[in-house]
C-alpha cells in the first residue's frame, strides 16, 4: 500500500457519504455509499477479505476520494449519478439501453393519443414509459374501442373550424371520428373524453365508466336502445380491462412494489407501479453481481434507479425485506399479510419467472455460463469448499434378493460420461443387504481409483437415506477420503438431502438447478442399474435351462449364446451347427438333450 493511501484510511471522517477508488492510470474502479465512511472503506482492507474479485480490486487501488453529505439517503442519490456518469468497472448497473414506448396525449386542440418512444417538450403529456410494448398497445386499442378520437394531424383550431377549413374523412363515415373538424363534436364533449382518457391510464377508471353510463341512460331514456347498445358492449371492454389488470384491491393506491430472487452470479429485480388496485407499470431487469454484493445492496440501487426511470413519485414502497436506507417522506414496508404482502410474492413470481427465461436463453446462447452458474449454485447450497465438476452416484438394485448389483454413473460439468459408468456385483455380501452392498461399492470403486492414480470426484451421491449413505461414509474413512470428498444421500419421497454426522436434511427449491442435477444424478443410476439387473436376472434364466445338461460347463453355455443368442435357437439347432461351434463329442450331448427328452 502507498504511504498517501495508507494516510488517507487514518484520517477518514465517521460521517455518511460517497467513496471513490481510483487505480494508478487515475481510472475510477469502485463507487461506493456508506453510512460511516471510516467504518466501511477499511473493511475493504481487511485481511480476511471474502471474494477473489474483491481482493483484485483491492490490490489495485491506489487513491481514494470521499464526499461527505448530510445523510445515507443523500449518498445513495449522489453513488448512483456517479455510477450512471462514470460507469466504472467494479459496480454494478442496470444497463438498460432501450428506448421505451410512452402514451402521448398531445398539447392541441382536441388532443391525439398515441404511441412514441421520442418525448417532445411541447407541453404535451407523456404517461409510461412502458417496458414492453403489447401491453400499452393493448391499452390504446382498449381505448380506442370505447372513445371516437381523431387521428389525422389537421391544426383543429376554432377559428379554422369556424371558417369551414376541412371535411371530415373516411374515419368519420366509417364511425371511428365524430368530425369535430366541421364541428360536429363540441371541445368541452371531447375533453371530457380525453379527461376519463387520462384516469384509465392512471388506473382510476371511476370517470370512464360514469361517462360511459351516462351516455348509456341518455340514448336509453330518448329509446335509442341500439345506440346504447353499443355504448353498453363499450363499458362491458372497459370492465374486462380492468379486471385482467386489476391485481388488489381498490384500496391500495398510488403504491411502489419490488420483487428480488437472485443467484450466484445476478440478482433479478421486478418493479409494479399500482394506482387505484391496478398494475399500470410493469418491468424487470437482470443485474450482474460483480463484486458479491447482498441482496440488499442490490436493492438499494435498483430502488433509486427504477423509481428514477419511471418518474414515480409514490410515498409507499412494498418491499421483500427490510433495507437499511430511509428514504425522506416514502415509507419502505415489508407487509407480512394480507393484499400488500400478495402483491410482493406476485412480484417476486414475476422476478423468477424473469429468471427462468433468462437462463433458457443462456443455456442456448452461452452453454458454458450456464454450467459455471449451476456448478457454483450447487457448491454454495450443497456446502462444498469446490464446485462439483465431477459428480458420482450409486444405486444398489435387486428383486427378491436376486441378481443383486450396484450402478455407478458418472457426471461431468453437469452432463453423464457415459463411458465412465461402471457396474459392480457384490463378491462379500450375502442377501438383499442394501447397507453391506453400499458400504462394499464404495470402498471398491474408490480403492481402485486410488490405486491407478485416477482423479476422484468432488461430490458422491448416494441414493437412499442416513443408512446408505452412513455405510458409504465407513468405506471413505478406511480410505482416509472422508472430509476430502462431499458426500450426501438423496432420500426419494421427500427428496430430501442428507449430510454426513447432521441429523437434519436439507430441502431444497422444487425449481432448484441444484436439486434437478441431483435427480438426474439419482434417476441415471437407478436407471442403469436396473437395466443391468434385468439383463443379469435374464441370462440367469437362460442359463440356468443349460446348465441342467450332464457335462456342459459356463464356458461351454457362453460360446453357444455368443453364437446363438437364445436358447430357442440353440433348440432348433442341427447337430451340424452345433457342431461348427463346439465339436463332436460336446454338439452330441447337447442335440440329444434337447431332441430326446
Amino acid at each position: 500500500m502507498n504511504p498517501s493511501l495508507e494516510l488517507q484510511l487514518k484520517t477518514l471522517p465517521s460521517e455518511p457519504g460517497v467513496y471513490r477508488y481510483y487505480d494508478k492510470n487515475e481510472q475510477l474502479l469502485y463507487v461506493g455509499k456508506a453510512k460511516n465512511l471510516k467504518k466501511r472503506v477499511l473493511s475493504y482492507f481487511n485481511k480476511n477479505l471474502s471474494g477473489y474479485r474483491i481482493k483484485i480490486m483491492v490490490s489495485k487501488i491506489q487513491r481514494l476520494e470521499t464526499t461527505i453529505v448530510n445523510s445515507e439517503y443523500d449518498a445513495l442519490l449522489l453513488e448512483n449519478n456517479l455510477i450512471k456518469e462514470y460507469q466504472p468497472f467494479y459496480n454494478v448497473m442496470l444497463k438498460d439501453d432501450k428506448t421505451y414506448p410512452w402514451i402521448c396525449i398531445k398539447n392541441e386542440d382536441f388532443p391525439r393519443i398515441f404511441l412514441t418512444r421520442n418525448m417532445i417538450k411541447d407541453g404535451s403529456e407523456y404517461y409510461g414509459p412502458y417496458a414492453k410494448v403489447r401491453p400499452a398497445k393493448i391499452l390504446l386499442d382498449t381505448i380506442k374501442h370505447i372513445y371516437k378520437l381523431r387521428t389525422c394531424n389537421l391544426n383543429l383550431s376554432p377559428a379554422k373550424i369556424a371558417d369551414g377549413k376541412y371535411k371530415v374523412c373516411l374515419e368519420y363515415h366509417i364511425k371511428n371520428c365524430e368530425g369535430p373538424c366541421e364541428d360536429l363534436e363540441s371541445k368541452e364533449d371531447y375533453d371530457e373524453k380525453i379527461d376519463a382518457i387520462r384516469g384509465i391510464i392512471k388506473g382510476d377508471f371511476r370517470k370512464a365508466k360514469d361517462y360511459l353510463v351516462n351516455q348509456m341512460m341518455k340514448l336509453a331514456s330518448s329509446l335509442k336502445f341500439e345506440e346504447a347498445q353499443i355504448i353498453k358492449e363499450r363499458l362491458d371492454i372497459l370492465e374486462d380491462y380492468q379486471a385482467k389488470n386489476t391485481v388488489v384491491n381498490a384500496n391500495i393506491d398510488d403504491v411502489d412494489v419490488f420483487g428480488m430472487t437472485s443467484d450466484e452470479t445476478a440478482a433479478y429485480v421486478n418493479f409494479f407501479k399500482i394506482r387505484n388496485g391496478n398494475i399500470i407499470q410493469s418491468f424487470t431487469t437482470e443485474i450482474k453481481k460483480i463484486l458479491e454484493e447482498t441482496d440488499e445492496d442490490i436493492m438499494e440501487e435498483a430502488l433509486i434507479e427504477i423509481r428514477q426511470k419511471f418518474s414515480s413519485d409514490s410515498k409507499e414502497v412494498l418491499l421483500p425485506f427490510h433495507l437499511s436506507v430511509e428514504i425522506p417522506n416514502v415509507k419502505l414496508i415489508v407487509p407480512k399479510v394480507g393484499d400488500k404482502k400478495r402483491i410482493v410474492e406476485l412480484s417476486e413470481k414475476n422476478a423468477k419467472e424473469y429468471r427462468l427465461e433468462k437462463l433458457k436463453q443462456v443455456q442456448i446462447v452461452d452453454p458454458e455460463r450456464h454450467t459455471n452458474r449451476i456448478m457454483a449454485e450447487m457448491q454454495k447450497l450443497l456446502r462444498m469448499p469446490v464446485e462439483p465438476r465431477h459428480i458420482e452416484g450409486f444405486d444398489n438394485s435387486n428383486i427378491q434378493g436376486t441378481n443383486p448389483v450396484s450402478a455407478c454413473v458418472v457426471f461431468k460439468d453437469g452432463k453423464p460420461s457415459k463411458a465412465d459408468y461402471r457396474i459392480f456385483h457384490p463378491k462379500t455380501v450375502e442377501g438383499p443387504n442394501d447397507f453391506a452392498t453400499m458400504e462394499e461399492v464404495i470402498y471398491r470403486r474408490y480403492k481402485r481409483m486410488l490405486d491407478e492414480g485416477e482423479s476422484l470426484p468432488q461430490l458422491i451421491l448416494i441414493d437412499g437415506g442416513k443408512g446408505q449413505l452412513s455405510s458409504a461414509v465407513k468405506s471413505l474413512r478406511l480410505l482416509g477420503l472422508y472430509g476430502k470428498i462431499t458426500i450426501v444421500g438423496i432420500a426419494k419421497r421427500l427428496e430430501e438431502i442428507f449430510f454426513p454426522e447432521d441429523p437434519i436434511p436439507l430441502y431444497l427449491d422444487k425449481k432448484s438447478e441444484t436439486l434437478k442435477i441431483l435427480q438426474r444424478v439419482r434417476d441415471e443410476a437407478h436407471r442403469f442399474g436396473v437395466k443391468h439387473h434385468r439383463t443379469r436376472r435374464k441370462n440367469s434364466t437362460i442359463k440356468s435351462e443349460l446348465e441342467e445338461i450332464p457335462g456342459v460347463g459356463e464356458k461351454t453355455i457362453e460360446l453357444l449364446l455368443s453364437k446363438l443368442k437364445s436358447v430357442k435357437r440353440i433348440k432348433e439347432a442341427n447337430l451340424e451347427t452345433l457342431e461348427e461351434i463346439l465339436g463332436k463329442s460336446k454338439a452330441k450331448v447337447i442335440w440329444k438333450f434337447f431332441n430326446t427328452n
